[in-house]
């Protein structure tokens, strides 16, 4: 059994200061030069993380698993059958036996409470690698993206065009952090979770919600889109493809933007619904940026809650 020790776990961007998340940040760009100038730090060597999927990935899996390895760790690879969580095993158990054998897991589940469960009785770090609820290391990599350029995250204007789902809770969180505005443009009856958007209010977050595109992205610094349906979602798929037919991010909507503003997608992207082949291939895209920053925010957040959990 691993000694008792204060652990840190990210189930959500809130569980992050804002001092916090400018020391990932810091973090990430010397672990990416590190790794450009071909002297990778094995700062987690011996180290292993348990990655446990209920979810198909490319990029959450690909980044969580290589990142280990150019820390110096290892990863165990968990899919959907093999364990088939809180169904052969409770969570209680799962999160009890894996704590015994490995320093760190991160789950990618349908439930937000059975991540939430996982990190209660887990004594290790666990880190949201993805839930219906919130994706908390898609958005501080794409803060990261964004702090990359220069961007002063404060005085930026972030328009989301699409379904008030997981990735724009983590946005709305991250809008307590930092003093952006973020818009979103989303159908009637698509906003986001009540209790969330309210509670990110209550802490001063600058929110926008409107059913208008235009109104939106207008002067917006970054425009930001996500599909239209997400996993567990296929059912509603030509529902959705209908309601959602005038969210589309194209050259129409981009000329109401601010004058170079940046274009974000957190993919997989159906090109042609949400976004446009002529803008997710234009010169103001900077989406293959976020998806490589998944490697490098993460690599740093493993590090630095590895360090957390030695004090």
């Amino acid at each position: 059994m691993k000694p008792d020790v204060a652990k840190r776990d990210l189930l959500r961007v809130t569980d992050l200061s804002r001092a916090e998340c400018e020391a990932l940040f810091t973090l990430a760009s010397e672990l990416k030069a590190a790794l450009r100038a071909g002297k990778p730090r094995p700062v987690l060597a011996g180290k292993t993380l348990a990655m446990i999927f209920e979810k198909p990935s490319l990029r959450t899996r690909i980044s969580f698993e290589t990142g280990i390895t150019q820390l110096g760790g290892h990863a165990i690879y968990l899919a959907p059958a093999d364990i088939r969580l809180a169904q052969r095993e409770t969570v209680a158990d799962i999160a009890r036996t894996l704590a015994r054998v490995v320093d760190m897991i991160v789950a990618r589940t349908f439930l937000h409470t059975v991540l939430v469960e996982l990190a209660e009785r887990a004594d290790v770090p666990v880190v949201n690698g993805l839930t219906d609820f919130h994706h908390p290391c898609q958005v501080l990599a794409d803060l990261f993206t964004l702090h990359e350029r220069r961007k002063a995250l404060d005085e930026l204007r972030i328009a989301f065009v699409g379904d008030g789902n997981n990735v724009v809770h983590s946005w709305l969180e991250a809008a307590t952090l930092y003093r952006f505005t973020f818009a979103l443009a989303c159908p009637h009856g698509y906003e986001p979770d009540a209790a969330i958007l309210a509670e990110c209010r209550a802490k001063g977050a600058v929110i926008e919600i409107t059913n208008d595109v235009a109104d939106a992205v207008h002067n917006a610094d970054v425009v930001y889109t996500d599909v239209w349906t997400s996993m567990g979602q296929e059912e509603e798929a030509a529902a959705r493809r209908t309601r959602f037919a005038p969210y589309q991010v194209n050259d129409d909507v981009m000329r109401r933007a601010a004058r170079g503003a940046l274009v974000m997608h957190c993919l997989p992207a159906h090109r042609g619904e949400e976004i446009s082949e002529s803008v997710i291939e234009g010169p103001q895209s900077i989406v293959f940026d976020q998806a490589e920053n998944r490697l490098h925010l993460q690599k740093a957040l493993m590090a630095w809650l590895a360090q957390e959990a030695r004090r």
